[in-house]
């Protein structure tokens, strides 16, 4: 082994140290391998999170929806042409939708009723793969049916079968007076996607929806694309054709400020976070330092020896650097572990203990998803690197800066 390697070895590992010394070093090192895998762990966990979240509220949000100032038939059916004829458009169809009100016996609640046909229903926005109870197709063949979220037909107390009665923002006159136009609906199927959707929205077939709606609500055409990152190009591409005239909004303008709320977030955590990797680097900072004071006699020696200060300098760097990197490595090692293992650890813990972590009916979410990404395995093993690194620099200075005519005079 070259004499430059023996000695960084011999500095950090050897057992000339003292107690206290090699203590603060392996705290040191401790410390960086738990601020390393706690960065790692949490941030697979928002990850996790983050795409449970991204995963259900948009499978039932289109990508892109087009809305005339003025729909009409001939409006909506040139749109459909326009919309289909981009490539990145693999599902279209004409939708409905406005504000209401369930009711049934003592309960009601507002909702989002949306009326489409039974292609846009399965192709555009993927209802049918979260149908709980009952299918699409009934929608068409029972008039004036409806298909609720989950969490909706459960506040309303109402199963398929079931009859709920519709408040819509239309008034009917009659001879007693001005009223809400009202409906009766049948519950034909239920849906969940496990998000606040689920409480929120009722499906009608187009049909229903004009019936019930007239000229209230939003008209237009919504689309669903081969990859929803496209929406900024294709709406750059339709905005020209369809005039100024008709609105264009994609998913970002409905759920785009909560991911970027979610990914800000995942930031904020990842810089409180790394404040521990910040301590374990001071720990170093301390262990370097008491580690110079130590071996002032050997530093003299080596420098009487002919090793130059510059290599002086380089040695305790190596010294503090393979501290870190011993750390970082071990942490990198348990934080993708647990990154890995960590939804089945919490499966466990509460089949074990009986305790309910994440009660699906709070969070939407039961468990505890988590995602690995290796980029932010890779800027956390970078980040701690570069602290470990500046945090060597001072102690490897102060060691090639020991006067060894002054230490020697007193060995």
């Amino acid at each position: 082994m070259p004499l430059f390697w023996d000695l960084i070895l011999r500095f950090t590992l050897g057992g000339g140290q003292r107690r206290f010394t090699r203590f603060v070093a392996l705290a040191s090192l401790l410390g960086m391998m738990v601020g390393v895998a706690a960065l790692i762990t949490v941030l697979s966990v928002m990850n996790g999170f983050g795409g449970e979240l991204h995963q259900r509220l948009l499978t039932v949000t289109p990508d892109m929806v087009l809305e005339p100032a003025t729909p009409s038939d001939e409006i909506l059916s040139e749109l459909l042409t326009v919309a289909t004829e981009q490539s990145a458009v693999i599902a279209a169809t004409p939708f409905h939708q406005g504000t209401a009100l369930l009711r049934r016996g003592g309960q009601s609640r507002g909702i989002q009723l949306l009326g489409a046909p039974e292609s846009g229903l399965r192709d555009v926005i993927d209802l049918d793969s979260h149908i709980t109870f009952g299918d699409l197709q009934a929608l068409e063949r029972e008039p004036f049916s409806v298909i609720l979220g989950a969490d909706l037909a459960r506040l309303l107390h109402v199963r398929p079968g079931d009859n709920v009665d519709i408040l819509l923002p239309r008034l009917t006159v009659s001879p007693l007076g001005v009223f809400p136009k009202s409906r009766s609906l049948q519950v034909v199927g239920t849906f969940a996607v496990g998000a606040p959707p689920d409480a929120q929205l009722a499906y009608v077939a187009e049909a229903t929806a004009r019936k019930l709606l007239g000229l209230a609500g939003t008209q237009g055409i919504q689309l669903r694309l081969s990859d929803r990152e496209l929406a900024p190009q294709v709406s750059a591409a339709i905005q020209p054709q369809v005039g100024e005239s008709t609105k264009i909004r994609d998913w970002r303008s409905s759920q785009g400020s909560l991911f970027a709320a979610i990914k800000m977030e995942k930031i904020t955590v990842g810089i409180l976070l790394t404040s521990v990797i910040l301590v374990a680097a001071f720990n170093l900072i301390s262990t370097l330092t008491m580690s110079v004071t130590e071996k002032r006699g050997d530093i003299a020696i080596l420098q009487v020896l002919g090793l130059p200060a510059k290599k002086l300098l380089m040695l305790f760097l190596g010294h503090g650097l393979l501290l870190a990197v011993l750390g970082i490595s071990l942490g990198t090692i348990a934080g993708v572990a647990l990154a890995t293992t960590i939804s089945d650890l919490s499966l466990w813990i509460e089949h074990t203990f009986g305790l309910v972590l994440f009660d699906p009916a709070v969070y939407y979410i039961g468990g505890l998803p988590s995602t690995l990404l290796w980029g932010d395995v890779a800027a956390v093993v970078a980040v701690a690197f570069v602290l470990s690194l500046l945090a060597s620099v001072y102690p490897a200075w102060r060691a090639a800066k020991v006067p060894p005519a002054e230490v020697l005079n007193y060995v």
